[in-house]
């Protein structure tokens, strides 16, 4: 028999090659040469890429045998996952091939603000010998504060220590015991700001946290303190950033990431308080070697058949294929449930009940953890560190399985208990012959509502009016309810409402409807799908 075809589009490590093996024919094309590409596709199984090869519908569509991409780094925006999903081929990906990478250039750029490296540098190198405009700061004893304490806010807190910082962090998804297991002290966003000497961020970029830290935040920082953001661009708001840093609002910032890349704000660039880097996170030899034998070693998982951890859009391997479609499924229910916690989990129960039981279903809690966390955590989640995540973080995961279910031929929950005593769930099933996906249970809550981007979820006392008076709201703001479901115990008690809207609404408008009909709950929550 052939060997299975496998297509490296860009340069990788040699190591990747020797990770592939000898099982494999292995072909070598241009990636930014789209006609070469498009023909080489023709005959390949496999492909491997980095960030200059768009792996597109149209790419896929020519790729008739193709069954895994892989993306020998962590981004994948030159990656078209949907229509890779919708042609049944695997997406991989290397999600913790440069966290080391990305933590140390963080203290690079922590040190470089401290001491002002960079600028002292330059003008060295035009003759100028100005020793006393660039006195620093010594880190010794200064207060940094990381906003986000994922595995790459982890790693950074190890290596400051050894400097005698006092680390302080911000990240309403870690426990208390797990922030004291590190050394660090967990603080409100506000808190964390007007404390801080150093602040660093370590987010995930979704619409809640797209300018999270703009010149309000930076005004209720101090003068003397510093901004570094190597996560993801958009975090910080740039014309924001440069107004702070150019009124003394706060005293520079370091950048690796930016909204546009390259940057089209070379004002902000030119400001002499301002550390640039070309977004070099992950550009280490270790992290791009680490990353390709990662993704060797995911590729020649993917073509044996077997489980493929770091898939991110579906789980390979002998995975029966009634129990598949539960996978997606249970990842945005995940996201749903992570959009419902308001303080940190310490469980996590993914209860399986119907005749689903009957099959090896230990892949829908992996699936599960990943819809969790997607939205939380600034590094890409993957059914590998999935599980790796909820350790760090002190939470309890179980499966457990039930052959009977009432209602529903099967329903998937995600069951979590809170720091602070409370308890969250969500369930959801597949229906018809279409199967589509439904939530059916929230807090207790009988709904049936299709999953789509953008829902809305109140919890408010019943009584007449409520549902004119948010339906008023939504209107006059320009955001329409595509559909509405209501749920009560009992008549004049506590109702559920869960909105499916067809834009995400602003936290002005939230806030208006919340206090307008006293909600106990209100909240956004927006799924990828």
């Amino acid at each position: 028999m052939a060997k299975p075809v496998v297509l490296i589009a860009e340069e990788l490590s040699p190591a990747t090659v020797e990770a592939l093996g000898p099982d494999f024919d292995v072909r070598s094309v241009d990636g930014t040469d789209r006609p070469a590409l498009l023909a080489a596709l023709a005959e390949a199984n496999a492909i491997l890429v980095r960030s200059a090869t768009q792996v597109d519908a149209e790419a896929i569509a020519a790729a008739p045998h193709l069954q895994v991409v892989a993306r020998a780094g962590v981004g994948l925006d030159n990656v078209d996952i949907k229509a890779a999903t919708t042609a049944g081929v695997m997406v991989v990906n290397a999600p913790t091939s440069n966290i080391i990478s990305a933590a140390e250039l963080t203290v690079g750029h922590i040190l470089s603000l401290a001491r002002h490296i960079p600028a002292a540098h330059a003008a060295l190198a035009q003759g100028q010998w100005k020793r006393s405009k660039y006195t620093g700061v010594e880190l010794f004893e200064k207060t940094v504060g990381i906003v986000g304490l994922g595995r790459i806010g982890a790693l950074i807190t190890a290596r400051l220590q050894a400097f005698g910082v006092n680390v302080v962090a911000y990240d309403p998804y870690v426990t208390p015991a797990r922030a004291q297991q590190l050394g660090v002290t967990l603080l409100s966003l506000d808190e964390l700001l007007a404390t801080a000497d150093f602040v660093t961020i370590h987010m995930p970029k979704t619409p809640e946290t797209t300018g999270m830290i703009g010149l309000e935040q930076m005004k209720a920082m101090k003068p003397t303190a510093f901004v570094v953001n190597v996560a993801r661009g958009g975090l910080i708001d740039e014309a924001d950033l440069y107004t702070a840093l150019t009124t003394g609002e706060i005293a520079g910032a370091g950048l690796d990431v930016f909204t546009s890349e390259p940057p089209v704000d070379q004002a902000l660039l030119g400001l002499e308080n301002v550390v640039v880097t070309p977004h070099l996170g992950a550009s280490t030899d270790e992290a791009q070697e680490k990353a390709g034998v990662s993704v060797a070693k995911s590729v020649r998982l993917a073509l044996g058949g077997e489980l493929v951890p770091d898939a991110v859009n579906v789980a390979g391997g002998v995975i029966d294929p009634y129990v598949r479609p539960g996978i997606p499924l249970l990842e945005k229910i995940g996201q749903v449930f992570a959009g419902l916690a308001d303080s940190p989990l310490t469980s996590i129960d993914v209860e399986v009940r119907g005749d689903l039981v009957e099959h090896d279903v230990s892949v829908l809690k992996l699936a599960a953890l990943k819809g969790v966390f997607t939205n939380i955590v600034s590094e890409s989640v993957s059914y590998v560190n999935a599980p790796l995540l909820a350790e760090q973080r002190g939470i309890t995961v179980r499966l457990l399985t039930d052959p009977t279910s009432e209602e529903y031929r099967n329903v998937l929950t995600i069951r979590g208990s809170l720091s602070d005593g409370g308890q969250i769930s969500v369930s959801g099933t597949l229906t018809g012959t279409k199967q589509v996906e439904k939530i059916v249970e929230i807090n207790g809550y009988d709904v049936e509502v299709p999953i789509a981007a953008h829902h809305l979820v109140m919890v408010y006392g019943d009584r007449p009016g409520i549902v004119a008076v948010y339906g008023k709201e939504f209107g006059d703001a320009g955001i329409n309810i595509a559909g509405m479901q209501i749920a009560r115990r009992s008549a004049g008690g506590q109702a559920l409402s869960v909105l499916t809207i067809d834009s995400p609404a602003p936290d002005e408008l939230l806030e208006t409807v919340r206090v307008a009909i006293d909600a106990q709950l209100l909240r956004e929550i927006d799924v990828t799908l």
